[in-house]
């Protein structure tokens, strides 16, 4: 018994050292990887801040197209696309910046994606917003790029990415605020 079990140790040694043996060629070199953090912002579109001309509409429904020809097919549906305001007269800061979907000064404010190269916000004041003091501006991040991807593994959702402040999403994708 003792024989058998020492021949069986020794045999197990000897699989266990025959399968750990990683000598042998060298392989090609693998592509080059993915931009890191500090590239990301190549891939990364947005707007600059922007006032309507005008608004469209009447009480209650108002809107404005903006021309945005980054929205291309593949950003909008495989991507993600943030839009801000900055409102004249809000109570919580002259300087606040409000991810859209957003309530302030009375009304709600809202963007949405109409067709491809084009963006429209809107607003449900009972009086016509002003076209001076309030800005507007759009992030597109396409889907298929590693700028995405880093933030979905480090945020998990598209969710996730819609409830961070225009400043976390600045820093992110090192857009100049």
């Amino acid at each position: 018994m003792k024989t058998t079990t020492f021949y069986l140790i020794g045999a197990l040694l000897m699989l266990l050292y025959s399968g750990c043996n990683t000598e042998g060629p060298i392989g090609p070199e693998g592509p080059q990887g993915p931009a890191g953090q500090n590239g990301q912002n190549a891939t990364v579109f947005y707007s600059e801040w922007f006032s309507p001309s005008s608004w469209s509409g009447s009480s209650g429904d108002w809107y404005f197209d903006a021309s945005a020809p980054d929205l291309t097919q593949d950003i909008v549906e495989q991507g993600v696309v943030l839009a801000y305001v900055w409102l004249a007269g809000d109570l919580y800061s002259a300087t606040t910046v409000r991810p859209l979907p957003a309530f302030a000064v009375g009304a709600n404010w809202d963007f949405l994606i109409h067709q491809y190269g084009s963006i429209e916000f809107t607003s449900d004041m009972s009086t016509q917003p002003l076209t001076s003091g309030n800005k507007f501006r759009f992030v597109a991040i396409p889907g298929t790029t590693p700028a995405l991807k880093s933030a979905s593994l480090k945020y998990k959702s598209e969710q996730e990415l819609r409830n961070m402040t225009y400043q976390e999403v600045c820093k992110l994708f090192n857009i100049p605020e």
